[in-house]
């Protein structure tokens, strides 16, 4: 029997209990050997515990360093901070891993196999904000202050580049905006350069493109790219473009790491309009699971994981209304698990 892995599971808001539970179900079909601490974040938290990262929250995941969330509810505007940036700060994540790949043939895009690794705690994510008022107005100038370290803009290239070799991937591309910002995104291509000639050299192939090139690039001919690496707010913009290609973010999952903790998530919103009609995707929560899976050092389970979704979605045609087909949730995870069962 497999010893079990401690885990802090939170559910989050809107949608998250139901494609939680539909995840849950299918991890189970699998047999991963993960030993459940559910918590709650988000606006569960808020209503609980009076705060949207409750401590018994932040406290489980000190002791497993190891989490699965559901999105949280995070206000536009005014409100409480960003749930999602605060875990990042309060357990150093700072490798935001972005896969994308084509699941169900024939949309705009076919074949799209991706990977955006995004710096997660650095550049203008720093929240150092403020404004200036003048001539009675409060908010007349609105000020943000980017930082990115040679010491931060290193470990995230090297979490790219082992990542790309352990991957077996071919091309990395640092994406940047020297030609304008020459300091504060000249450092991270600067640092990147450097680290692939003293390093990695031979080891995969780099390439550098301007972030505005390559966003048109990426919608004209997506399969230039293999491994996309880049500064926070760049990256930030890049890997839901990217979610695009392989059908939205209903399809992307996404992984927070650092070197004591990682949190795997579904990047995609609460989608409280939708909350309660069992009609939610799982998917992109399923995948994350699967990395979160590969980052355990159980590629098995996760391959098999990867394996079901794609047969249920393109053998058994079982699908979500969001992909066009008639499937609630938890009818989807029940063919998901009748796929791992069997197979």
């Amino acid at each position: 029997m497999s010893t079990l892995i401690p885990a802090t599971l939170i559910p989050g808001d809107g949608i998250g209990p139901e494609i939680v539970d539909a995840t849950l179900a299918v991890l189970d079909a699998l047999g991963a050997p993960f030993e459940w601490d559910r918590q709650l974040g988000g606006l569960a938290g808020v209503q609980a515990a009076g705060d949207p990262l409750p401590a018994a929250t932040l406290a489980s995941i000190r002791r497993t360093r190891l989490a699965l969330k559901g999105p949280l509810e995070t206000p536009s505007g005014g409100g409480y901070r960003s749930s999602n940036v605060r875990l990042r700060e309060e357990f150093g994540l700072y490798a935001n891993l972005r896969p994308a790949r084509t699941l169900i043939p024939g949309g705009r895009f076919d074949d799209v196999d991706l990977v955006v690794v995004r710096e997660n705690l650095e550049g203008l994510y720093i929240g150092h904000e403020h404004y200036v008022p003048i001539d009675g107005d409060p908010h007349a100038v609105a000020m943000a202050t980017g930082i990115n370290t040679r010491q931060g803009s290193r470990r995230l290239l090297e979490f790219a580049f082992e990542t790309a070799i352990a991957t077996g991937r071919k091309k990395v591309t640092i994406v940047h905006k020297a030609n304008i910002m020459k300091a504060l995104t000249g450092i991270f291509l600067e640092t990147g350069l450097e680290l692939y000639e003293r390093k990695y050299k031979g080891k995969f192939e780099l390439d550098t493109v301007i972030i505005d090139a390559c966003a048109m690039k990426l919608v004209l001919n997506p399969w230039q790219f293999d491994v996309l690496v880049t500064t926070n707010l760049f990256g930030d913009i890049l890997s839901d473009l990217v979610a695009g290609l392989v059908g939205g973010l209903g399809m992307a999952p996404g992984a927070n790491i650092g070197a004591d903790a990682a949190i795997f998530e579904a990047v995609h919103g609460s989608a409280p309009d939708i909350a309660g009609k069992g009609i939610a995707n799982p998917t992109a929560l399923m995948l994350a699971a699967a990395l979160m899976l590969d980052h355990c050092k159980l590629p098995e389970l996760a391959a098999r994981l990867r394996r079901a979704i794609d047969e249920t979605l393109n053998i058994d045609k079982v699908r979500t209304g969001d992909l066009g087909g008639s499937a609630g949730t938890a009818a989807y995870a029940k063919a998901l698990v009748s796929r791992i069962s069997g197979g």
